[in-house]
């Protein structure tokens, strides 16, 4: 995957958005990040490192991009960034609907002037609907789509708090999915410009396919009461002897011969699958017992060379610096280091590098757009750019 020549202009904030992006430039693409004059991204703010530089949340998702601070309520800084989007193949938005109709840079006016830009917009709840103007950040997208309620043991327990901010990470993908897509057919002679309207609640909404049909037959799925939620005793989480816990997924009866095998407890082969409630909590008693006999590092090494499908639960730091992990080149040796882009191919582009500072590549960029010394000087004597020196 090499986007090189693809150049797309980033005009969102925050995390949604700007990991769509980096998504982008870790695939080669030029991404130009479209900040305001003043502070620029709100994250570079926030989470100081300790030697005063960018916050730790805008470094992740942000390395490799060149920053453009213009003043878009200001015609110098509107007309400056048209003359960067006639260059332009795609861009993409987060703001609340309507926000950039009022800044005049919306899908409409950037036609008039590049008829063949694809444009993505990237909002909570998309950009039609009686929500379409709605505040939210991901826990409120989490609690609209049903994942929150089905994130809990069962339906008498408090819904916990994804560890990771779901909707937010999956818009963004789905944001960086579609411009790709986009981008593609444009290629392939099947469409010219294309607008693309993503709401993250939406996204949330598809990932819920093992669930949709009964919710769409009439019915109401509950947490633990589905076959991916708890259910099943062979599908779930199990402490250990440590105080600690590990997970198995033996939905295949192969995979729970393995286990059975592995814990020396064939008699209980024949259990799988049952359908009787009282023979499920039988074995779930068994599961219980039989897992906290042991550590979690134990039964690691019990189950390291068996298909049983148990795996410890780790936390995000044993994660990352596990062998595995190391062996996928997932992270980056940057300094500091960073999650890359999550896919190996025989052909990538170099990993992006580098977070930009604010406003520092305005006048590279405006140059390679045409602007003489003198029209860059315009502009900062005009406030509608900043140039980050």
């Amino acid at each position: 995957m090499q986007l090189d020549g693809v150049r797309v202009l980033d005009l969102t904030r925050y995390l949604p958005g700007p990991y769509a992006t980096q998504l982008l430039a870790d695939a080669g693409a030029d991404v130009l990040k479209i900040e305001d004059i003043s502070t620029g991204d709100p994250t570079r703010w926030m989470h100081f490192e300790s030697d005063g530089s960018d916050g730790t949340l805008f470094a992740a998702v942000n390395r490799g991009k060149r920053s453009v601070a213009l003043d878009l309520k200001s015609a110098a800084g509107r007309e400056a960034f048209f003359d960067l989007a006639s260059e332009a193949d795609a861009l993409i938005e987060g703001f609340r609907p309507g926000v950039t109709e009022r800044l005049g840079v919306d899908y409409d006016s950037l036609c008039e002037h590049i008829p063949d830009i694809v444009y993505c917009s990237l909002s909570g709840y998309g950009q039609t609907g009686p929500y379409r103007t709605r505040a939210g950040h991901d826990l409120n997208y989490a609690a609209f789509s049903g994942l929150l309620d089905m994130t809990r043991a069962d339906g008498d327990t408090k819904p916990e708090i994804p560890g990771v901010p779901v909707g937010d990470m999956a818009g963004g993908l789905f944001a960086a999915f579609s411009i790709v897509g986009a981008l593609c057919s444009r290629a392939l002679g099947n469409t010219g410009g294309e607008y693309i309207d993503v709401a993250m609640t939406d996204v949330l909404l598809s990932f819920s396919q093992a669930l949709a049909p009964d919710a769409l037959g009439g019915e109401t799925p509950r947490p633990g009461e589905t076959a991916l939620t708890g259910e099943l005793p062979w599908y779930g989480v199990y402490e250990t002897a440590d105080g600690k816990y590990v997970t198995i997924a033996a939905l295949e009866p192969a995979f729970w011969r393995a286990f059975c095998e592995t814990v020396d407890r064939e008699d209980l082969i024949d259990a799988h699958m049952s359908e009787d409630g009282a023979t499920r909590a039988a074995l779930r008693d068994e599961l219980v017992e039989i897992f906290a006999a042991r550590t979690r590092e134990e039964w690691e090494t019990e189950f390291e060379d068996s298909d049983a499908t148990v795996e410890p639960i780790r936390t995000l730091s044993e994660a990352l610096d596990h062998p595995q992990t190391d062996s996928r080149g997932v992270v980056h040796p940057q300094n500091p280091m960073r999650i890359g882009f999550p896919a190996r191919s025989s052909n990538h582009a170099d990993p992006a590098a580098g977070v930009p500072k604010h406003g520092a590549h305005t006048a590279e960029v405006l140059r390679e757009a045409g602007y003489t010394d003198d029209g860059l000087a315009e502009l900062r004597e005009s406030g509608a750019a900043a140039f980050g020196e």
